[in-house]
């Protein structure tokens, strides 16, 4: 018996069989594959962040300026850019079950290359591909996500494949605290091995993930290539709100471990823990917006007022941030990073439930036309920042600003998005 479900995302869950507001028949192999998406994406941040939490020692080995250490982040954001236009649209034109561990296999295999980097320039090209590679998750992860689960529960299955980013950023330091040593280098079989974390998956998704549990691309498309859905009003707000929130995020986790060791003195081995801590804090923002929605959702809100009114408390939380310049070293500090790191992540879902309301036919164009803007302003920023410290000595205004991109997002959800008539998504027409 297969996963999905033939019936409507809109039909009455309860009528279909599966869990109020989550899955359809079949509801067990949903969970099944949710958690393959969600393992996906730890593996996707462990790969990631593996470099952030060896980034002062990598700066000092290369001898690498704040400034070229921005570079290189922004070599991802451009490889990033590039990968989400590509796998955006083979998601809507070829098997879901086969692009992805394809996909997944090419960055894992990049990651382990990245052990034997020589220095400045092969770090730029490793990141660059792996930023291309790694694009390719999110497309096939919300393409998944949106052919499984019901309208209001589409947050609770986006929570679940936004929160593995987190597992991933949490194992990340652990397992480079366990292999750091007073030796230059000490840091590289890191990459090796979380690189080698892919195959395991893959056997994983292909003895979990059958053929029928997913559309075809002739299925859900109907050899439709209508550009249409790309062109509607709401597009544009999720294209101008992701910009905003993936900016935010991005420089918070890049420059997160150099702000607590160089800006605050904490030691690396502190720096390396409360990295760990700071990812569960984004973990629980995530999973926790697609419970707060249900339970708003139970008690006769509807499904747009739900996420806007959660995407507003995420941005508040990440608010907290502009007291950085007032806040030393200390507990005090410590607590206004976890509030505000649960908001950060915590909005993604919520972004990706509005893009699901756009048109199920195009989800993976429209995931990756979206990935592209996501980035438009990341790799110039991150080098921008990079200037900053250099020229400044402090992280404070840099993340100061990064903490109010969310809030201007809720703004225009609140102000132009607006709601159905009965605030169903019209993805069967489009």
């Amino acid at each position: 018996m297969c996963a999905r479900s033939d019936t409507s995302p809109n039909e009455d869950p309860s009528r279909a069989g599966g869990l109020p507001g989550w899955g359809g028949p079949g509801t067990a192999r949903v969970a099944v594959i949710c958690g393959l998406l969600l393992l996906a994406s730890a593996i996707n941040y462990l790969d990631r962040q593996t470099l952030a939490s060896a980034s002062a020692r990598v700066k000092s080995e290369f001898g690498l300026l704040n400034e070229q250490y921005g570079d290189v982040e922004a070599a991802f954001g451009y490889g990033f850019v590039a990968g989400s236009i590509v796998f955006g649209f083979l998601a809507d034109a070829v098997s879901i079950r086969w692009l992805y561990p394809v996909v997944l296999l090419c960055w894992s295999a990049t990651t382990a290359a990245t052990s034997l980097a020589g220095g400045y320039e092969d770090l730029l090209w490793l990141r660059l591909l792996l930023g291309l590679f790694e694009a390719g998750h999110w497309p096939c992860g919300v393409r998944v996500v949106r052919a499984l689960t019901l309208a209001r529960g589409r947050t609770m299955g986006n929570g679940l494949l936004q929160s593995g980013t987190s597992v991933g950023a949490v194992l990340a330091p652990l397992i480079m605290l366990s292999l750091l040593t007073p030796q230059p280098g000490s840091w590289r079989p890191a990459f090796a091995i979380v690189g080698g974390v892919g195959v395991v998956w893959v056997a994983a998704w292909f003895a979990s993930v059958r053929a029928c549990d997913l559309p075809s691309p002739t299925r859900a498309g109907n050899g439709d290539s209508s550009w249409k859905p790309l062109l509607q009003r709401r597009m544009l707000i999720v294209l101008i709100v992701v910009c905003l929130i993936n900016t935010a995020w991005q420089l918070f986790r890049a420059w997160l471990h150099l702000f607590l060791e160089e800006g605050r003195g904490y030691t690396e081995q502190q720096t390396l823990l409360f990295n760990s801590a700071w990812f569960v804090a984004t973990d629980v923002g995530c999973l926790g917006v697609g419970v707060a929605v249900l339970w708003l959702c139970s008690k006769g809100l509807t499904v747009t007022r739900a996420r806007q009114i959660m995407f507003t408390v995420c941005a508040v939380m990440c608010l907290t941030l502009v007291a950085l310049r007032w806040l030393p070293k200390g507990a005090l500090l410590l607590c206004v990073l976890l509030i505000s790191g649960a908001g950060a992540l915590g909005v993604f879902p919520l972004y990706h439930a509005f893009t699901q309301d756009i048109s199920a036919r195009h989800q993976g164009k429209i995931t990756g036309v979206a990935g592209v803007t996501a980035w438009f302003l990341v790799p110039p920023t991150q080098k921008l920042f990079g200037r900053l410290v250099d020229a400044t000595g402090s992280y404070d205004a840099g993340l100061a600003a990064a903490a109010c991109l969310p809030t201007v997002a809720a703004i225009l959800l609140w102000v132009f998005w607006g709601v159905d008539s009965d605030d169903r998504p019209r993805d069967e027409e489009t």
